[in-house]
């Protein structure tokens, strides 16, 4: 791992999110978009796309937009000045993305989301729908915490740690996480004796102890934040990459060979992910025919069809077991359908569901994506 660089992680990456800061995007000192700085990343976002690579956007930049706009003073605000200035920072911050991604091709997606829906695994599943329809439609997802409702109890409460939990929900395999500063360092940037680490296999608290603290006005993360957000997305499988943001075309430069931090994943997604559900207690349990089960062996998703009965009480996005007609055991699961409707639609093809449940459903009763295979 230590001889791999940033520009090999890029160049072999199926899928990469990339967070930017507030002070990345907003001017300081004007409250205005860095239009040009924009313009280039949408550039960078081009050449990732035209290789295959699917990119997301985690952005910050609502408040501090929003903020100047209504004439708020420097420093701390209160929530009500927060989710205000969010309101509407956010609308030109969406249409700044969308202008400048337009400019290369691309068309941009707002999804605003809250930790609570990571933690909620029916809207945790919502959300990984909703964006890998994004991603196979050719959208660029432009996500963001949902200041305008978000309250700190169910806050993020910075975009590093918003970054990679979307990273983990798309199951992206590199997450950039772009600073002010080219990696982490065994001391305080600039200090005497402190030494740029190129390399990180393995978050220890020596590791920990390196980071900094936060940053500035308009931007609320730090070091610190970076170190939390790479051990989360590195346990689902994601390498990490700390960058210098504050420069033209920032992915480029990477890709160039500008210096950065890589934070080694533990695995990869697919791998990852199974683990993590696999890990889980079953809620219920689906019996599938022998059609479905050579059907799921292929790769493919669960339908009603090939469904004969259900058994349990379980919601929408907890684990379930897969079995065969003779109750060995197939794969776990995450259910796409509450016990009651999953009873209701089995056996039916996709063409009945709508007829049986009385609104519109999805096709798959679980996808293949929220399954962990058997062996």
């Amino acid at each position: 791992m230590a001889a791999l660089s940033a520009s090999d992680i890029l160049q072999g990456a199926r899928r990469i999110v990339i967070k930017i800061g507030s002070a990345l995007l907003v001017d300081g000192a004007s409250g205005s978009l860095r239009d040009v700085w924009l313009q280039e990343l949408a550039a960078d976002v081009a050449t990732l796309r035209a290789r295959g690579t699917d990119v997301l956007i985690v952005s910050s930049g609502s408040i501090a937009l929003g903020r100047r706009v209504l004439g708020l003073p420097a420093g701390d605000l209160s929530l009500d000045q927060s989710q205000a200035s969010a309101a509407v920072g956010q609308i030109r911050l969406a249409g700044a993305y969308r202008d400048a991604l337009a400019g290369v091709g691309a068309t941009a997606a707002q999804v605003l989301v809250t930790m609570e829906d990571s933690r909620n695994r029916r809207r945790y599943l919502n959300s990984r729908a909703t964006i890998a329809t994004l991603l196979s439609m050719g959208c660029v997802p432009v996500v963001n915490e949902n200041d305008t409702v978000a309250t700190d109890e169910i806050r993020f409460g910075d975009n590093d740690r918003l970054a990679a939990q979307i990273a983990v929900t798309s199951g992206a395999d590199v997450l950039v996480l772009l600073s002010d500063i080219d990696g982490l360092y065994t001391g305080a940037p600039g200090s005497v004796g402190a030494m740029h680490v190129p390399v990180v296999a393995q978050i220890t608290p020596e590791i920990e102890a390196m980071a900094g603290g936060a940053a500035s006005e308009t931007a609320r993360g730090g070091m610190k934040t970076k170190v939390w957000a790479a051990r989360s997305a590195t346990s689902a499988g994601c390498t990490v990459l700390v960058g210098r943001g504050d420069v033209a075309g920032p992915i480029t430069a990477l890709q160039d060979g500008a210096r950065a931090t890589i934070f080694a994943a533990r695995s990869n997604p697919a791998a990852a992910r199974k683990q993590w559900i696999d890990a889980m207690k079953p809620m219920g349990q689906i019996v599938i025919d022998a059609g479905a089960v050579r059907a799921l062996a292929q790769g493919k998703s669960l339908l009603p069809a090939g469904v004969r009965r259900v058994e349990g009480q379980f919601e929408r996005g907890d684990p379930v077991d897969i079995v065969d007609p003779n109750g060995h055991h197939v794969a776990r699961a995450l259910a796409g359908y509450r016990s009651e409707d999953a009873m209701l639609i089995a056996g039916a093809q996709s063409g009945q569901i709508a007829e049986l449940l009385g609104h519109a459903g999805r096709a798959a009763l679980v996808h293949r994506d929220d399954m962990a295979m058997a062996g």
